[in-house]
């Protein structure tokens, strides 16, 4: 077993380089980080390899995903349909135990559709915050996403911040 610093420095890569996947839009990168039964010493003749694992993903506003086909499909979904993404992660947190870590972190999203005229490089860019959970598991190949859980932040309100609004 690694050193405490060493396996949050290797967790923190891990959870880094899976947002650089998704920003790539590089399906089969993203796809790696993903646990698969070989992973877990799972014979996938007696196991269905979709399923092995049992991985999961909340998306925001999705419900929840469960199996590796289901989470993959999802994020297939969201590259195809997203011409840009950017994330700006903050307020990383990352917590070892054995073989298991978790990742909190804000993810702060710059993302845009597809432009709205001919000539048009992108379309409008649109901010958006979120919170999410992010648990891996370490393989003999490196440490593996087993759940991803993301929750959009409530932006806050004139009223929230005390200011009285008129009747």
């Amino acid at each position: 077993m690694n050193a405490p610093h060493i396996d949050v420095e290797e967790v923190e890569a891990a959870n880094t380089a899976f947002y650089e996947a998704l920003e790539q839009g590089d399906f089969e990168k993203v796809s790696e980080f993903w646990l698969t039964p070989s992973d877990l010493g799972i014979d996938e003749t007696y196991h269905d390899p979709a399923d092995a694992g049992v991985v999961s993903c909340v998306h925001p506003g999705w419900p929840v995903l469960t199996g590796r086909g289901e989470v993959l499909r999802s994020y297939a979904l969201i590259m195809a349909n997203t011409d840009y993404i950017q994330f700006f992660l903050t307020d990383v947190h990352v917590s070892v135990t054995g073989d298991t870590a978790l990742v909190t972190c804000t993810e702060n999203i710059l993302s845009g559709g597809p432009a709205p005229g001919e000539g048009d490089e992108l379309g409008p860019l649109v901010g958006q915050l979120v919170v999410a959970t992010n648990a891996f598991r370490r393989t003999p190949s490196g440490w593996k996403l087993w759940s991803h859980h993301a929750s959009p932040v409530l932006a806050e309100t004139e009223e929230e911040d005390g200011e009285e609004t008129p009747p």
